[in-house]
């Protein structure tokens, strides 16, 4: 029986649980690897029933409460949702998309970090779009994926298409190219997440929206010619150093040789970048019916070093590099919607 979650929040009713998976004898659990669809009506869904017997759900890490905050009037109309490693990358960001996108604030108000007060991530809203800061790493990104997934279902928002804006390292690219990912791998080249639940190594298929990316390249070489774009693979790992195979951190038990092996093999099998969030984020999104893109820069060419020694004015050019592209594509999306209204 649906509860009240206060302000507007009294017919949430969130889905069934699915039904249980088996176990093996290692411990691994499978989920389905059916796509999941969001609701009829294009609204986000949660897979979670014990949502139910909250009364109030308070979204910890970005300050805000079902019960403290009318979600609805304040997100209902959020249409893009775009995520970044650092809290000025996204300032930034917010900034271009209300300048490319033409939002005008009220007269004396300008743009503000929502979430200040959590103190761990910024958040920013132009108009339909929310900028957000996710951090560094899959642990940190999916703790915020949580909480916005269950905003943008509690503030009833349809068709939502989220974004991952980031920067990475090359595969046989060249430096300042963007990467628009066709699908991802983990640290062991698994096409799925893996994560320790409750004891149980639980598998989750990591499924790129390939459609998507699709459309984000046709609109970049379009309107960004200039730009190296490239479609493939992204390896996600869980490490800055060891996990990517450099050879340049505090610890490293493995030649030259080998960890130039392993780059090739990476080339082999179509991965043209690694970074340490992709994995996540696709299992995650196709997880919630949720479609999202990963769109990258790459800072350099793992075949030919580890070291990012680019002057830091080349680099802070390079990282707008994947704004300006969703940006572009976000905006020619907003001119069909406008155009078909």
């Amino acid at each position: 029986m649906p509860v009240s979650l206060g302000d507007g929040m009294e017919n949430y009713e969130p889905l069934p649980a699915g039904a249980a998976t088996a176990t093996t004898a290692t411990e691994r659990r499978e989920e389905p690897t059916d796509d999941r669809q969001n609701h009829e009506d294009g609204r986000v869904q949660l897979h979670n029933p014990h949502l139910a017997k909250l009364s109030s759900d308070h979204l910890y890490h970005l300050a805000l409460s079902t019960t403290t905050h009318n979600l609805v009037e304040m997100f209902g109309d959020i249409k893009f949702v775009c995520m970044g490693g650092t809290p000025s990358r996204m300032e930034q960001f917010a900034r271009l998309a209300q300048q490319e996108l033409a939002v005008r604030l009220p007269t004396g108000s300008d743009l503000c970090d929502l979430s200040h007060y959590a103190g761990r991530y910024s958040m920013y809203k132009v108009g339909p779009l929310l900028s957000i800061s996710h951090g560094m790493g899959a642990p940190s990104l999916s703790i915020l994926l949580h909480e916005v997934f269950k905003l943008l279902h509690y503030a009833r928002c349809r068709d939502v298409l989220v974004f991952r804006i980031g920067t990475s390292g090359g595969i046989g690219v060249p430096p300042g190219s963007v990467v628009v990912s066709t699908g991802t791998v983990n640290g062991l080249l698994r096409e799925e997440l893996q994560m320790p639940i409750l004891g149980k190594l639980v598998s989750r298929p990591a499924k790129v929206d390939v459609a998507l990316a699709e459309e984000i390249v046709a609109e970049a070489r379009r309107s960004l010619p200039e730009l190296n774009l490239v479609t493939g693979k992204t390896l996600c790992a869980d490490d800055f150093y060891e996990g990517q195979g450099r050879l340049d951190g505090a610890f490293c038990d493995y030649t030259e040789q080998e960890k130039l092996q392993f780059m090739q093999k990476l080339h082999s099998i179509g991965v043209v970048n690694i970074e340490m969030e992709a994995t996540l984020f696709a299992a995650m999104c196709h997880h919630a019916g949720i479609k999202g893109a990963i769109v990258c820069v790459t800072l350099l060419n793992r075949l030919q070093g580890d070291q990012v020694d680019t002057p830091k004015s080349v680099l802070s050019e390079w990282q707008l590099r994947p704004q300006h592209v969703v940006l572009r594509f976000i905006k020619r999306r907003l001119s069909s919607t406008n155009a078909s209204m």
